[in-house]
């Protein structure tokens, strides 16, 4: 695995991990998130389910990244599919979060540049991917 892609799925996932612990720890009132830190109508229940939403996706790349990162240290090639599901899964989050937040015309930067990276980042790796598996390499 090069060393660029090792590096963008274990900050990307292990920070959605930190943030689904984080989310999850304020809707059961252990934590407060301030509210400059949250997006646009983090308090109406349509937005709070449509970011809940997102968990099992989010969840599934995250863990699937870290996966391929683990089995990569290990030799093992199935990294390679394992990365290319995870990077899949990241552009769909992030092309869905940022189809949402254009489509209330909402460009927060806060909340919109992190999924627009989210959408962009793994583009640069799936042709690779794709290619190596497509030679069985």
């Amino acid at each position: 695995m090069p060393p660029s892609l090792k590096l963008a799925l274990s900050i990307t996932d292990l920070a959605f991990i930190a943030y689904w612990i984080a989310a999850a720890l304020s809707l059961v009132k252990v934590i407060e998130i301030p509210p400059s830190l949250m997006f646009a109508d983090y308090t109406v229940p349509s937005v709070v389910a449509w970011n809940w939403s997102f968990f099992p996706l989010d969840l599934a790349f995250s863990i699937i990244g870290l996966a391929a990162v683990h089995a990569s240290r290990k030799g093992n090639p199935i990294w390679q599919p394992l990365a290319l599901i995870s990077l899949v899964l990241t552009v769909v989050a992030g092309g869905m979060a940022v189809t949402y937040w254009a489509i209330l015309r909402q460009f927060d930067l806060a909340w919109f540049l992190p999924n627009l990276l989210l959408l962009i980042w793994p583009l640069f790796f799936i042709p690779r991917l794709v290619r190596n598996l497509g030679r069985g390499e």
